[in-house]
C-alpha cells in the first residue's frame, strides 16, 4: 500500500530555495553537447550532453514544457529511503541539472515500475499496483498537491504481477490505455510450473491468463478510484508490454512487446541454441480495438515473416495452424533485445525525417546465451504513409561499453526511457547507474542525409547488434537466465531456490565450501549423480544426487552451474561447455 501518499521530499543538490519554486523560462537556446556525447554514438550532428549521473536506478522519464525532468526509480531505491520519483531542473541552461529532488514515498510491490507521464498539467506516476497522479504549479518542481490514486491493481496474487509494470498512454478524448502482462512466459500451468515454466511443458488451452492479463485496457484518464473493472479490455494477446504510445501521424496507439524466452531450454528438440537466442521475434505492434496477437499460443517469427503455433501448444517450429488467425506486428525486431520504451517524435529540432517516425529503447537481452547478448541500443523506425517503412536504423549505441556482452552483467549501460523536450531534445534514461543523457541537433538539418544514416547502419556489424553466426558467434559458455530455468526444475526441490538446502539430507550450494574453487567435482556431481556421506561447512549430509547425464546437455549443465555460482556464490565467470564436455568424456572413457 502507498505509507500515507505523502510526498517526502529529500534534496540531493542543496541550492536557494528560491530556485526550486521559481518560474522558469523556456531555455534560450541548445546547449553544447558534452566533448565525447557522454559516450553515446549518434549519427552526424547530432550532439549529447549527460543531464545527471548515478541518481539511482532510473525507469521511465517525463519532460514537462518548462524543461523540468521527471524520472521513475526502481522501487529497491525507494527502499533505500529516497523518493521513488526524481525532479531535475537546469537553472543556467548549460544542460546539466542543477537542482536534484527525490520525492514521493509510494513503493512498488514485488516488481519494477514503468510509466511516467505528464498529461492535462498532471505528474502521472504508475507503479506495480498503482497509477497516481499530482497537480503540477507552474514554477514549482516539487508536486505539493494531493496525490491522486487513479488506478488500483486489486490482483491478491503477487505471482501474477510478474510482467505487471504498468506504462501508460493518452490518447485525445480523454483515455488511458495500461497494459496487463501475461503471469508466465508461455502459458503454463502456475500450479505446476511456476512463473518460468518447465521444460518441456504443456500450455493450458484455453489459457485462463487471458480473462484479465496478456492485453490492454482503456480507462478514463482522470476518474479516481479505478479498478480493472472499470476498464475495458482494448486488446489481447500481448505478453508483455513496457513501451506503449499513442501515435499523432495516424491518431492510433502503438506497442512493442517483449516477446516469450529460452525456447531451447525448454523445447531442446524442436530449436537449436542459436534459433533461441534469435527467436522469437519482439514486435512493434499497431494496436487496434479488439486486435489478438496470439499470445499464448503463438509467436511471430521473424525470419519466416509469420505467425507460428508455439510448442507448449503443439508447434513445432515451423507449424502454423490456428497461429494464422491472429494479427501479425507492424515490424518486428530480433530476439530478446527487451524493448522498453516507445517514442513517436513530434519536436521541431531534429531533421524533418524524425517527425515520421518512432525511437525505440532496447534495455538489452538476458538469455541468448551461448551467443552474445544482444540489444543495449536505441532504435528509430521510420514511417510513410502511417506505417513503418524500410528497415529499423541504429540511432544511439555506446551503451554497452564493451565489445561483446556475454552475460547481461557486462554491459555499462541499459538504455530504458525515452521522453521528449521542450524544445525537442530527446532525453534517454539508462538503468544500471541511473544516467541521463539529452540529444541535441545542432547542425544544417538541409545536409542530414544518407552519409549520416550510412555511418550509423555500421554499427549493425557489432556483436551485441547483429544477427550471430551459428558456430563463429557460439561462445560455449554457459547462461544464467537458462542456469535459473533449469535449476528452479531440477535443483531447487532438494537445494531450495536459495541455494541454502534443506538443512537435513541436502547441502547448501550457497557459501559451499565442497565446491568452492573445483569445478570438475561440481560438473561431475550434476552430470553423475552422488551418493554417501560427504562433509559440507562441518556438517554431514546423506542424501542421493541422480544423475542428469542423460537429459541434460552440455550447455544445459553449465548454464545450471552459471547461474548457482553467479548467483550463490558471487563467481560471474561462466561455466564453459567445453569444461562439461571434457568431464563427461572423461567419465564415459573411464567406463569403458
Amino acid at each position: 500500500m502507498i505509507r500515507s501518499l505523502r510526498l517526502a521530499v529529500l534534496l540531493a543538490v542543496v541550492v536557494l530555495a528560491a530556485c526550486i519554486q521559481c518560474k522558469t523560462k523556456e531555455a534560450p537556446g541548445i546547449p553544447p553537447g558534452d566533448r565525447n556525447n557522454g559516450g553515446l554514438l549518434l549519427p552526424g550532428g547530432f550532439e549529447a550532453v549527460v543531464v545527471a549521473d548515478s541518481i539511482g536506478r532510473a525507469r521511465h522519464l517525463t519532460v514537462n514544457h518548462n524543461g523540468d525532468v521527471y524520472v521513475k526509480l526502481a522501487y529497491n531505491d525507494v527502499m533505500h529511503g529516497r523518493g521513488g520519483t526524481v525532479a531535475l531542473r537546469d537553472v543556467n541552461n548549460d544542460g546539466k541539472a542543477d537542482v536534484i529532488a527525490y520525492f514521493g514515498d509510494y513503493k512498488d510491490e514485488g516488481g519494477l515500475p514503468a510509466g511516467m507521464s505528464i498529461h492535462k498539467g498532471y505528474l502521472y506516476t504508475s507503479t506495480v499496483k498503482y497509477v497516481l497522479r499530482n497537480k503540477l504549479t507552474p514554477g514549482e518542481l516539487i508536486p505539493t498537491g494531493k496525490t491522486e490514486v487513479i488506478f488500483t491493481d486489486d490482483e491478491a496474487d503477487l505471482l501474477k504481477h510478474w510482467h505487471s509494470q504498468k506504462p501508460l498512454a493518452f490518447d485525445n478524448e480523454g483515455h488511458m490505455y495500461i497494459p496487463f502482462g501475461a503471469p508466465d512466459d508461455g502459458g503454463q500451468d502456475m500450479n505446476t510450473a511456476g512463473p518460468a515454466g518447465m521444460p518441456g511443458g504443456k500450455g493450458v488451452d484455453p489459457s485462463p491468463d487471458l480473462a484479465i492479463h496478456a492485453g490492454i485496457w482503456k480507462f478514463s484518464d482522470s476518474k479516481q478510484g479505478q479498478t480493472q473493472k472499470d476498464g475495458v479490455k482494448y486488446a489481447t494477446g500481448i505478453r508483455s508490454v513496457l513501451g506503449i504510445a499513442w501515435s499523432p501521424m495516424d491518431n492510433a496507439l502503438y506497442a512493442v512487446m517483449n516477446g516469450m524466452d529460452n525456447f531451447h531450454t525448454r523445447y531442446p528438440a524442436i530449436y537449436t541454441p542459436w534459433q533461441a537466442a534469435v527467436l522469437p521475434a519482439e514486435p512493434l505492434l499497431k494496436v487496434r480495438e479488439h486486435a489478438d496477437f496470439g499470445w499464448p499460443y503463438a509467436y511471430y517469427d521473424q525470419l519466416q515473416g509469420k505467425n507460428v503455433l508455439q510448442p507448449a501448444y503443439g508447434g513445432d517450429g515451423k507449424k502454423v495452424g490456428r497461429a494464422a488467425a491472429y494479427d501479425t506486428p507492424v515490424m518486428a525486431f530480433p530476439g530478446h533485445w527487451a524493448p522498453m520504451d516507445l517514442l513517436f517524435y513530434q519536436g521541431n529540432q531534429f531533421p524533418e525525417r524524425y517527425k515520421k517516425g518512432a525511437f525505440v529503447a532496447f534495455h538489452g537481452s538476458t538469455d541468448r546465451s551461448p551467443y552474445p547478448q544482444a540489444g543495449y541500443i536505441v532504435c528509430f523506425v521510420p514511417f510513410e504513409n502511417g506505417k513503418p517503412a524500410g528497415k529499423w536504423e541504429v540511432f544511439a549505441d555506446g551503451f554497452t561499453g564493451v565489445d561483446t556482452v556475454v552475460n547481461t552483467h557486462d554491459a555499462v549501460y541499459r538504455p530504458m526511457g525515452l521522453a521528449e523536450g521542450p524544445d525537442g531534445s530527446l532525453y534517454i534514461t539508462e538503468s544500471n547507474k541511473g544516467k541521463i543523457w539529452r540529444v541535441m541537433y545542432r547542425a544544417d538539418k538541409n545536409k542530414f542525409g544518407e552519409a549520416q544514416l550510412a555511418q550509423m547502419e555500421g554499427r549493425k556489424s557489432r556483436s551485441y547488434i547483429k544477427t550471430p553466426d551459428e558456430v563463429k558467434d557460439n561462445l560455449g559458455q554457459g547462461g544464467e537466465m537458462e542456469g535459473l530455468i533449469l535449476y528452479n526444475s531440477y535443483c531447487a526441490g532438494c537445494h531450495q531456490r536459495d541455494g541454502k538446502g534443506d538443512n537435513s539430507r541436502y547441502p547448501p550450494l550457497a557459501g559451499s565450501d565442497w565446491i568452492r574453487g573445483n569445478k570438475d567435482r561440481l560438473i561431475g556431481v550434476l552430470l553423475h549423480g552422488l551418493q554417501g556421506e560427504i562433509q559440507v561447512n562441518g556438517k554431514t549430509f546423506n542424501g542421493v544426487m541422480p544423475a542428469h547425464e542423460a537429459f541434460l546437455d552440455d550447455h544445459a549443465v553449465a548454464s545450471i552451474l552459471t547461474y548457482v555460482e553467479g548467483r550463490f556464490n558471487k563467481v560471474n565467470t561462466p561455466v564453459p561447455t567445453e569444461a562439461v564436455t571434457k568431464v563427461r568424456k572423461a567419465a564415459g572413457a573411464a567406463a569403458k
